[in-house]
């Protein structure tokens, strides 16, 4: 675990994978607020689109993921399947969808959370490679938010939701000394290559997911066989099995927004 003595005025934020489900949430619900004390975390991210049996979000679920801990919700891709949570992306300030949809769909990509006297702005874009979206540009978008972001503070942690490595690594230089950390999410499998970039900037390429390890990226494994063998798209389901928690702790030198350290974490809730 980081030292925050080393850094005067240091602060920590603690970002999780993608809840996958009723095991996710299950998890969330028994172990989020003890892993929040282990960590020492000041600040909590949940990227939460697909805490609804693996598609969406649920109006209830909002609540109830910030009731467990959690500062600021972001998401990707799967946040339009429930139609239902669309007034809350207008009327949550903390609950966000990737900033670079085209102009006029519900929500908004980025918000501010002052917490101890700290101010962190979160910002979520989405990748453009190998997805199955018609996203605007999130290195011309994701640049924009960033210069009236940092009008506001130069603590800026960024959850870039995408498929593509090469896409997540040039995102996070183009962005090398704008913003604390650039996290990507979305393939549910936590990476090794957790660093921090030459200009203070943590990177890794995904943190992984809240969720069943031992499904195919959460589902049960039967469908994403059966999936693979006959090219038929059958209907998934989540793996209802113990869930593991999976993320990042960054710390943050807060009179610079600079990156201190970045770890992995990966808390087993056995249940």
């Amino acid at each position: 675990m980081p030292d925050s003595k080393k850094v005067e005025n240091s602060f920590r934020v603690l970002m999780l994978g993608d809840i996958i489900g009723h095991p996710g949430m299950r998890a969330l619900f028994s172990s989020l607020k003890r892993l929040k004390k282990e960590q020492k975390s000041d600040f909590v991210i949940i990227n939460g689109e697909n805490a609804a049996d693996g598609f969406g979000l649920l109006p209830n679920q909002v609540d109830e993921i910030f009731s467990y801990g959690a500062d600021v919700i972001t998401s990707g891709n799967h946040i339009w399947q429930k139609e239902e949570l669309y007034p809350l992306l207008d009327n949550k300030e903390r609950l966000l969808r990737p900033s670079n949809y085209p102009n006029g769909v519900p929500g908004h990509g980025d918000c501010v959370v002052e917490l101890k006297g700290i101010k962190l702005a979160v910002l979520n874009l989405q990748g453009r490679v190998r997805m199955s979206v018609n996203s605007e540009c999130p290195f011309k978008q994701g640049l924009k938010d960033i210069k009236r972001l940092r009008s506001i503070t130069k603590n800026i942690v960024v959850d870039f939701h995408a498929e593509d490595v090469t896409e997540k690594e040039a995102l996070a230089e183009y962005f090398n000394g704008k913003v604390s950390a650039v996290v990507g999410t979305h393939t549910h499998i936590q990476t090794a290559d957790e660093r921090i970039l030459d200009g203070g900037t943590a990177y890794i390429s995904d943190i992984g997911m809240t969720g069943p390890m031992n499904g195919i990226i959460g589902s049960d494994p039967d469908a994403a066989i059966k999936r693979t063998f006959n090219s038929i798209p059958y209907k998934t389901s989540i793996l209802d099995e113990d869930a593991v928690i999976n993320g990042v702790l960054i710390e943050i030198d807060a009179s610079n927004g600079k990156a201190v350290s970045i770890e992995r974490v990966s808390y087993d809730t056995g249940l």
